[in-house]
């Protein structure tokens, strides 16, 4: 990741809310093109895209098999959801998880829903729920794990992409799993950039790599020539190396989602992932 883009993990002690926050259900902030500023100045956008580059980072040349140790807060998430003593943030955090499965009206899903998802997960860090120990299995584990079920519901629903930019898209769905997929691949001994578009290197290496997964999902539902159904991802195929193909990916992400209106109208904003300005350290 390029220099200016890194940012340090939380210190999950001091993002951990007061015991007297008030929580509030998220609402949606951004009504017009001109609140966008306010997004882009907000503390949400910064704690929102750091979480992403946090996890980017902790992924780093690691495959989906990795060995990772899960904090136990983590293991009560999975069997209560959320503690007791955190009860009064469940309204707020399920807000996000509601919108990360798609719209039920018009069949569709896009990298909107993933948004909402992503600050589901950036939520239950903040509250302490998750820890920055779990950085890997946040990504492996449980967002892999989102992907799977999102698949299958495209499958059997065969639904619309929301917002969809066609061939010029990176992909109809998702762009976090590229995004983190392609750190997985920085520094590999052998798989370069012009591999994934090699089907023989994508069948042997997807249960390992998110970014290969991602391709291998879309050549099944997809038929036609890659560079003509999938000509974004075509094009990346010629970039030199994995880390130049990330730190393009990330700041495509901000340019092409997080700075499109179509997509942020929907983000909703609360106690966690507030709409005002972005406070100094």
């Amino acid at each position: 990741m390029a220099e200016g883009e890194r940012q340090p993990p939380p210190d999950s002690s001091e993002d951990s809310p007061p015991a007297t926050q008030n929580f509030i259900i998220p609402k949606k902030e951004i009504h017009t093109v001109p609140d966008m500023g306010k997004w882009k100045r907000s503390q949400a956008y910064a704690d929102y895209i750091g979480f992403i580059l946090t996890l980017n980072e902790g992924v780093k040349g690691k495959k989906l098999t990795f060995e990772y140790k899960v904090s136990e807060e983590a293991e009560n998430l999975v069997a209560t959801v959320v503690p007791t003593h955190l009860a009064a943030a469940v309204p707020e955090v399920a807000v996000y998880l509601k919108e990360s499965v798609g719209n039920s009206t018009r069949i569709d899903y896009g990298t909107g829903h993933e948004a909402a998802f992503a600050a589901f997960l950036c939520c239950l860090c903040k509250i302490g729920v998750l820890r920055v120990d779990d950085q890997i299995a946040i990504v492996f584990k449980v967002f892999n794990r989102y992907l799977e079920v999102m698949r299958k519901l495209q499958k059997t629903y065969r639904m619309e992409p929301a917002g969809s930019q066609g061939v010029w898209g990176l992909d109809d769905f998702q762009f976090l799993p590229f995004i983190w997929g392609s750190s997985q691949l920085i520094d590999h001994p052998y798989l370069e950039p012009r591999h994934f578009v090699d089907e023989k290197a994508v069948n042997e290496n997807h249960k390992d790599y998110m970014f290969l997964e991602c391709i291998l999902f879309i050549t099944e539902m997809k038929t036609g020539p890659f560079a003509e159904h999938s000509n974004q991802l075509w094009n990346i195929s010629a970039v030199p190396s994995w880390s130049k193909v990330n730190q393009g990916l990330i700041r495509m992400y901000k340019a092409e989602c997080l700075e499109k209106f179509p997509v942020i109208q929907h983000f909703k904003f609360g106690s966690l992932l507030p709409i005002h300005p972005v406070t100094s350290c």
